[in-house]
């Protein structure tokens, strides 16, 4: 099968489209999946490059794990015995390591039924951003209805799912973009907006219950003044050179006002229920750009330059 993968850690230049061997189903609980669409996240820009602490995963001078991709959208070629949920011909999306490829083989409880109004571009785009918004508000931050909620980053792939995801929560979204994102962020529900080129939320004097950096540019301690007496600060990528880990453990054990590191747990119950909200259009993925698996040198560039609108998507088929 064709695949992109990466045999060294470097720019977007070492990714390149190779045959590998095609999985097949070794466990009884896995699916053999034909991949149709898959996502580009930063997760996959962190790897590729090879930031420190995903070389201590992934092998310190060489990637072990060469095909990178979270996000799966695709058909179902066959089941392992002891799979209930899919069968053959099943039209599914999930989380899957190495989904850059033209077959993944995951277990059956990271994959849901793909929502009947979604092409397979949208559900590429979903689990890992969505979960990502889905698990820190709901579960870190305990969101509840009339919480004042800011999203930073609101137009990344994170963010944007984390505002519709606010509020359908009941929560009040303010939500933090660049100026030609201000209209289509506010589509998406967020009842303030702030164009973060002409305006620091840090100095407005507002306060927040939640502050959830869905790109990793903002710092627990230049939050401090923004959240409430018991508001909590959530980061999204705590391997960003920039960031500061050290923040975050005083963060969580002093004072009132708390600082959370979140990476997402996938899982067959949380695809379940944003299959439900994209079906009843509560929960809208925004796809800026397609590429073709051919094209992956030039979505790697489009991910990394930090300014996608919502989602990236790779057309594998």
């Amino acid at each position: 099968m064709k695949a992109a993968i990466f045999k060294f850690y470097g720019s977007p230049e070492v990714m390149e489209i190779r045959d590998v061997d095609k999985p097949f189903i070794k466990e009884e609980d896995r699916v053999l999946i034909k991949v149709v669409s898959a996502s580009i996240n930063q997760y996959d820009n962190l790897f590729r490059k090879g930031y420190i602490p995903t070389r201590l995963e992934n092998g310190f001078t060489k990637p072990k794990t060469q095909i990178l991709g979270i996000d799966v959208a695709g058909i179902v070629e066959a089941v392992g015995k002891n799979v209930q949920k899919f069968k053959v011909g099943d039209h599914v999306f999930g989380s899957c390591v190495g989904s850059h490829a033209e077959y993944v083989c995951p277990r059956q409880n990271v994959l849901s039924l793909m929502p009947k109004n979604s092409t397979f571009e949208e559900a590429a785009a979903i689990p890992c951003a969505a979960q990502t918004a889905l698990q820190a508000l709901r579960d870190v931050a305990q969101v509840k209805a009339g919480d004042k909620v800011l999203v930073y980053g609101a137009s990344g792939g994170v963010g944007h799912f984390a505002v519709q995801l606010a509020r359908y929560y009941g929560a009040e979204v303010t939500a933090v973009c660049s100026t030609s994102n201000i209209g289509w962020i506010r589509d998406l529900g967020a009842e303030h907006v702030i164009d973060y080129t002409k305006e620091d939320f840090a100095h407005n004097g507002k306060k927040y219950n939640i502050i959830l950096d869905a790109v990793g540019k903002r710092t627990y301690f230049s939050c401090l003044r923004s959240l409430t007496e018991n508001g909590i600060y959530i980061t999204e990528h705590p391997l960003y050179p920039k960031y500061h880990p050290i923040q975050l453990m005083i963060g969580s054990i002093i004072g009132s006002k708390k600082a959370k590191i979140h990476l997402a747990k996938p899982n067959d119950s949380d695809l379940d229920l944003l299959r439900v909200l994209k079906e009843k259009e509560i929960l809208r993925p925004v796809i800026e750009k397609c590429f073709t698996l051919n094209e992956i040198v030039e979505a790697h560039r489009h991910v990394e330059s930090g300014r996608t609108k919502g989602k990236v998507v790779l057309k594998i088929e």
